[in-house]
């Protein structure tokens, strides 16, 4: 009898781990990149139409949809949650102290969704069109392409708390950056990886003026005066004044940023942890010399990264207006 009651609960035990590894693996299996074939075929195209114009425009703009693609998957995972605006009910993210007067693109989503719209109204999400733009943004300045995984849903909610205190800071150590990534699925790789948006783009003097007037050793002296002209060292002066994250190819999705690190001429302090003598030097050592691996790896990570708890099914909405519930 007890052979009876043990071979069974055998059974039990596996059929419910199944069950557990059938459901941790139901969310992404219902991500595909062809989601969007049959329901609104040309639904890519006219998104990549509308990044590309926006990018033409301003070619700051294609690090600033991949930052917001980032800022939205650690948030909630990637449903959109950072576009809503607030509204007597909704706390928005736009707000929260890493977003505001910072994050840049909402525009842009919102003119890729009405085109959108018009083709297929209240099939495609925002938070597609959010995954999608950062790669669209990435080919734009010569960065690798990737198959996005579609058939996200959008958020009904948002979390400026979770926002300030999920999302990584300019001045986190390596441990830190490393507890965030994990938090996510992410590891020290993909955080590497995923760090060399940072070849493009523009950070504010307030972001970097501790390390460029902290005399350490961990800055390259003449680098760090560069620096000083244009953001001075008084508190509260010239905070928004902006410097190119990387001097040497600064609208070019590149390795040169890994160049920069070792050169100790990473211009914010939660750059240069990543080649301080931890864990994580031999990664940036073989990005710099190895651009294709570097490219291959960012497109891996943000395949990744795009897959963070995403709403799918019939879970959250499709907005027509990426700023507002329906």
């Amino acid at each position: 009898m007890m052979k009876y009651f043990s071979s069974n609960a055998n059974v039990a035990s596996v059929a419910l781990l199944l069950l557990l590894a059938l459901m941790s693996t139901t969310t992404s299996a219902q991500l595909s990149s062809t989601f969007y074939d049959k329901a609104c075929p040309n639904a890519l195209a006219t998104i990549r139409k509308s990044i590309r114009t926006a990018v033409s425009a301003e070619r700051r703009m294609a690090a600033s949809l991949i930052r917001l693609h980032f800022h939205d998957c650690f948030v909630q995972g990637c449903d959109a949650s950072i576009l809503l605006d607030d509204t007597s009910s909704i706390t928005g993210e736009k707000n929260a102290l890493p977003n505001q007067n910072s994050v840049r693109g909402y525009g842009v989503i919102d003119n890729a969704k009405s085109e959108v719209e018009k083709l297929c109204p209240g099939v495609v999400s925002c938070a597609d069109i959010v995954a999608v733009a950062a790669r669209d943004a990435s080919v734009a300045v010569g960065g690798p392409d990737w198959a996005v995984k579609l058939g996200r849903r959008d958020s009904t909610t948002a979390s400026k708390t979770l926002a300030e205190s999920s999302l990584p800071s300019f001045l986190d150590s390596l441990e830190s950056l490393a507890n965030r990534f994990s938090g996510n699925g992410l590891n020290v790789r993909d955080l590497v990886a995923l760090s060399g948006a940072h070849s493009i783009g523009q950070a504010q003097c307030f972001t970097f003026r501790g390390r460029i007037y902290s005399n350490t050793s961990d800055i390259d002296a003449n680098f760090a005066r560069t620096r000083g002209r244009g953001c001075p060292a008084a508190n509260n002066v010239g905070n928004a004044n902006l410097a190119p994250l990387d001097l040497v190819t600064p609208n070019q999705l590149d390795n040169n940023y890994f160049k920069n690190l070792i050169q100790k001429k990473g211009l914010l302090a939660s750059d240069q942890v990543l080649f301080s003598g931890g864990s994580t030097d031999s990664i940036v050592s073989e990005y710099s010399s190895k651009p294709a691996n570097f490219k291959a790896d960012f497109a891996s990570a943000m395949i990744k990264m795009g897959n963070i708890n995403p709403l799918t099914g019939s879970n959250g909405q499709i907005r027509k207006i990426c700023s507002a519930l329906n």
